[in-house]
């Protein structure tokens, strides 16, 4: 076939088929994992290889865009998620004894849950409280201006139920 016989608004109008079709499918990556990270608190091996093979997009595809966004999750995480911000100002005033603290009381280091599913241990680079530096978050409650004492009292709530 000679290049001049070749219909190129042909060869388009496919790929431009083949391309809405599978951004159509990766639309809807985000959205499941939204609601499989839901129901199940991180995204399960199993659940993903059955949502690559349901869309017909290869595994690692999925996989990619799930890594790309860091509010997904490939193992379960505990009851209780605690960030230490080791940003400037809780860096200077203390944050890195405050992990150390966490991850030795808990046995757990950065990034790391707890065997029983109790905690998850996070450092972050800015909570956006630095006035209240040192900073950590247990969930959504905010713990400013740690000190020793204030560290026993956040590391008795992480044990709470």
């Amino acid at each position: 076939m000679k290049v001049e016989e070749l219909n190129v608004d042909a060869v388009i109008g496919k790929v431009g088929k083949i391309l809405c079709e599978h951004d159509k499918k990766k639309g809807v990556l985000i959205h499941t994992f939204q609601k499989i990270q839901e129901d199940h608190g991180y995204l399960p091996e199993d659940l993903l290889n059955n949502l690559a093979k349901k869309l017909s997009l290869p595994l690692a595809e999925v996989y990619s865009v799930a890594s790309f966004y860091k509010q997904f999750h490939f193992s379960p995480r505990g009851k209780k998620v605690v960030r230490v911000c080791m940003g400037t100002a809780c860096h200077v005033r203390g944050a890195k004894k405050v992990l150390d603290a966490l991850e030795d009381e808990f046995c757990i280091k950065d990034g790391e849950t707890t065997p029983d599913l109790a905690m998850t241990l996070e450092t972050v680079g800015c909570v956006g409280c630095c006035g209240l530096a040192p900073v950590a978050t247990v969930n959504e409650d905010v713990v400013g201006d740690i000190t020793k004492k204030k560290l026993n009292d956040l590391i008795h709530h992480i044990k709470e139920d």
